[in-house]
């Protein structure tokens, strides 16, 4: 019965071989995290435009809207807040354009001002409610006002938590680069979702 031997150059190149073939298949998998992120946006996009169609089904059956007796809103703070909100996804795009071009530091800079930008606009929606004269169940508008007020309120909390997430990891060296860089992108897509969204409950509220 014949020994077998194992030549040891002939394992080596098997194994690189098989190293490589993995590094490939690992390689052609794509990356579906932009599409997941559009996917959960629509998603998101559908519950403010039923919370929107209720709003308006409202608007259009009952006699007065609002119901007598309800304060006028004031549109100095919120124009000011809009006005903020839409500047910051310009600030937000520069972050993106920055990193685009490997300028880390530009991108960094960007990021943070949109968060304070963000910070600036929750701050005002909380004063305007300190010192609004009705309350979540005055009258179906009040009601109405503070659902779909507050639920924005929240997507921007995300937003700017996303936004300090992504500049606490640009910290580390090389985390971010034109190469890589899906965190800003994903948290400019957000933003701009957020911003869009306000543009039109603004519109809604505050206009018509």
């Amino acid at each position: 019965m014949q020994s077998q031997t194992i030549d040891p150059a002939k394992t080596e190149l098997n194994h690189h071989h098989t190293a490589e073939a993995t590094a490939g298949h690992h390689e052609e998998h794509p990356d579906h995290r932009l599409f997941g992120l559009i996917v959960f946006l629509i998603a998101e996009g559908m519950i403010f435009m039923g919370l929107f169609g209720a709003y308006l089904a409202f608007r259009a059956t009952l006699p007065a809207w609002p119901p007598e007796g309800t304060p006028e809103l004031e549109l100095l703070l919120p124009g000011v807040n809009t006005v903020n909100l839409i500047a910051s996804s310009f600030v937000m795009h520069n972050a993106d354009t920055a990193i685009k071009k490997n300028d880390t530091q530009g991108a960094r800079t960007w990021l943070a001002i949109t968060a304070a930008m963000g910070a600036v606009f929750l701050v005002g929606q909380v004063y305007e409610y300190t010192h609004l004269e009705f309350g979540l169940t005055t009258n179906l508008f009040a009601s109405a006002f503070y659902v779909l007020t507050g639920f924005h309120g929240l997507h921007v909390t995300i937003g700017v938590l996303a936004i300090v997430a992504v500049l606490w990891r640009s910290r580390v060296k090389g985390h971010y680069s034109s190469e890589k860089h899906f965190g800003i992108e994903a948290a400019e897509i957000y933003w701009h979702f957020v911003d869009v969204i306000w543009i039109i409950l603004f519109g809604l509220l505050y206009l018509l």
